[in-house]
């Protein structure tokens, strides 16, 4: 059973908006993001001892879930 993660009560208004297994992706979806005035963290969930479990999510306010989604779509990042 994966461990339970606990959020800080600031984040609960928060949402994954991408989703990877590749740490640099998600760097590069959180750089764009903030470059445009998102402001976004990165989630890694990745096991620390073997890597091929887990993912790495950013996250977004739900405020900027809309203008997040149009911003990842332009960057063509999959």
């Amino acid at each position: 059973m994966p461990p339970v993660i606990q959020i800080p009560d600031r984040m609960n208004n928060w949402i994954s908006i991408f989703e990877t297994d590749q740490l640099y992706k998600a760097e590069l979806v959180k750089s764009v993001l903030c470059d445009n005035g998102v402001e976004a963290v990165i989630l890694n969930q990745k096991d620390s001892s073997y890597n091929t479990f887990g993912t790495i999510q950013v996250m977004v306010s739900r405020d900027h879930k809309d203008q997040a989604e149009e911003i990842i779509k332009s960057i063509h990042c999959e």
